[in-house]
């Protein structure tokens, strides 16, 4: 399985990219929308793991964006962000309906290893 890390957090996106590479897994950091494009491109991932609280075009741009080609369409995005999903239940709707999100996950309530599950129920090929 590959999977993107879209974190501006360094040191977070470390954390996860230990994770997902002990569990046998490969992994790629993007800290921004540009870069996560980039890397998208390069690797095809298999599931990404994006934070919409991006620098520059944030989250929402970013999904714009990717869902534009025919190649990225159908790749599950998981939301693990600091925006609370009770908070911005309109945009949640949006979001899985228009832009592929498969779940929303909130920082301050998510384990690593939930988080791993999360990506690996996603993101493994079928």
């Amino acid at each position: 399985m590959h999977v993107l890390f879209v974190e501006p957090d360094i040191n977070l996106a470390r954390a996860y990219e230990q994770a997902i590479l002990l569990a046998g897994h490969s992994a790629v950091l993007a800290r921004t929308a540009q870069e996560a494009l980039f890397e998208a491109d390069r690797i095809l991932p298999n599931v990404i793991a994006l934070e919409l609280q991006l620098p520059g075009p944030n989250g929402l741009a970013f999904l714009h964006e990717l869902r534009s080609y025919p190649d990225w369409q159908n790749i599950p995005v998981v939301l693990h962000t600091y925006a609370m999903p009770q908070a911005q239940a309109h945009i949640k709707n949006l979001l899985e309906a228009q832009f592929g999100v498969v779940s929303w996950l909130y920082k301050p309530q998510t384990s690593l290893a939930h988080l791993q599950m999360i990506l690996e129920s996603h993101g493994m090929p079928k």
